[in-house]
């Protein structure tokens, strides 16, 4: 698990565009839509969950720990 680091207010499909782990906003969306990402564990479906200070992202077998700056 790697840390990343965001400022407050940063939303799920802002951080999967932001780390790298999808390559265009529309295809975080598409992923968080079918359920491929998990926040602390657990599907999250909204592209807009605002991330909090050790919420643990987890899509395609890796996972961030957020920091928040």
């Amino acid at each position: 698990m790697r840390n990343i680091v965001v400022r407050p207010g940063t939303q799920l499909d802002q951080l999967l565009k932001f780390s790298g782990l999808v390559s265009t906003g529309g295809e975080a969306k598409i992923k968080i839509q079918n359920g491929e990402v998990k926040v602390n564990n657990r599907i999250e479906k909204r592209r807009s969950y605002k991330l909090k200070e050790g919420d643990v992202v987890t899509i395609d077998g890796v996972s961030l720990e957020v920091k928040i700056k």
